[in-house]
């Protein structure tokens, strides 16, 4: 394992990482071992939620440089509105109590953004498949 090809990376990629590495450590705590509406539970969604925002907005800049692309978007890219969508829907659901919304909106999110998407970085040709493997 090696951190130089995140270190030469642009700094959209840095910072894509930097936020996405403590956000799932933070969303795997909150979806499966925090008591849900503790106050501990309010403020790391809030900062799981920002972090996740940041590395939505960070991924904007970064170019899709595996599969199909248009305009430097690729496939990857869709994860962006789920996460605009997921941020939406899990404040909206919280704010007025609707739990079942709330709930899925965070898992949609921490499953699709976090665990599909994160998973497809591993694949050849991506940054971290050379972190991981070289």
């Amino acid at each position: 394992m090696t951190l130089e090809p995140i270190l030469n990376a642009p700094l959209a990629i840095q910072l894509h990482v930097i936020t996405v590495v403590p956000a799932f450590f933070i969303g795997t705590w909150l979806l499966f071992f925090s008591a849900k509406g503790a106050p501990w539970h309010r403020t790391l969604g809030k900062i799981y939620l920002t972090l996740m925002v940041l590395t939505a907005i960070a991924a904007f800049f970064i170019h899709a440089v595996v599969g199909p692309t248009f305009y430097g978007f690729g496939l990857i890219h869709l994860f962006i509105p789920l996460v605009a969508s997921g941020t939406y829907n899990g404040l909206k659901g919280a704010w007025t109590h609707n739990i079942p919304r709330h709930r899925r909106a965070m898992t949609l999110m921490y499953v699709g953004a976090l665990l599909i998407a994160g998973g497809l970085t591993f694949l050849p040709g991506r940054i971290m498949h050379a972190v991981f493997f070289g």
